[in-house]
């Protein structure tokens, strides 16, 4: 494919089961989200599970809230900490508690 991914910094894959492997491989490590970081990504976001595209707009939208920094930029090494406040801020919410656990932070 030739892309530069020299920059590559940051990956939020949204999607359904980005870090479950294959189920005719099951001891396989590689899946969706590692491949990311192994193309050359610092920081992944992915899920381990099916996503309710309901919940995870609003989910979405307050980590990115939580990933601008003071200069109102995105830093790539606040994703763990922005998505442990995202998880943190929705625990009283009326999301489901299967939706507010399937995302999972890989790399730096």
């Amino acid at each position: 494919m030739g892309y530069d991914l020299q920059n590559a910094q940051f990956a939020y894959l949204s999607a359904c089961h980005t870090t479950v492997g294959d189920e005719e491989s099951p001891d396989e490590i590689i899946h969706l989200a590692a491949s990311m970081q192994f193309a050359g990504f610092r920081s992944v976001i992915g899920t381990m599970w099916a996503v309710d595209d309901a919940h995870t707009t609003s989910i979405t939208s307050k980590f990115y809230e939580n990933m601008v920094d003071e200069s109102v930029r995105l830093d790539h090494t606040r994703a763990a900490l922005a998505l442990h406040r995202t998880m943190r801020s929705i625990r009283s919410s009326d999301i489901p508690i299967d939706q507010q656990i399937l995302y999972i932070h890989i790399g730096a």
